[in-house]
């Protein structure tokens, strides 16, 4: 029996999206949805400046990418979590870690994916949470947060 050593941090044992994903800022604003560049966002982005963002772009637009430049740009921690898989539990904990990042004055993002599939009583805490500290919510057809159009 052979001994095997897998390294699975390596890049070779990623998925391919994560292999694939653009690494500079140039690379990414040539895309349809988003900035051109000297635009704001672009910007602060370069500068390192935190700042709130919802967005909510179509599947596949490069949102993780996005986050994943303005973390490398901010020098900042940031917390995966998926609204599919994770429970109140987990966004409650890595609310708590980013807190806990801002006492020790380090920055840290927290990236739900497939928000919009979320189920109530995650939607409710988040909404709970945050919603006295969003000044502005544009709610899109394809991503409501329980608002009811019509």
């Amino acid at each position: 029996m052979s001994n095997l050593s897998l390294d699975f941090s390596s890049n070779q044992f990623q998925p391919l999206a994560a292999r694939m994903r653009l690494v500079r800022l140039a690379q990414f604003i040539c895309r349809q949805y988003l900035p051109v560049p000297g635009k704001p966002l672009p910007c602060t982005i370069e500068a390192g400046q935190r700042h709130s963002m919802i967005m909510g772009w179509p599947p596949g637009t490069g949102k993780t990418t996005l986050t994943e430049l303005v973390r490398y740009y901010g020098h900042t921690d940031m917390e995966r979590l998926s609204a599919v898989t994770s429970g109140i539990k987990e966004i409650r904990e890595a609310i708590e870690r980013a807190r806990r990042n801002r006492g020790a004055v380090r920055r840290s993002i927290l990236f739900v994916g497939e928000v919009h599939r979320c189920s109530k009583a995650i939607n409710h805490y988040l909404k709970q949470r945050f919603i006295k500290q969003v000044v502005q919510l544009f709610v899109l057809p394809h991503c409501s947060m329980g608002v009811k159009h019509g």
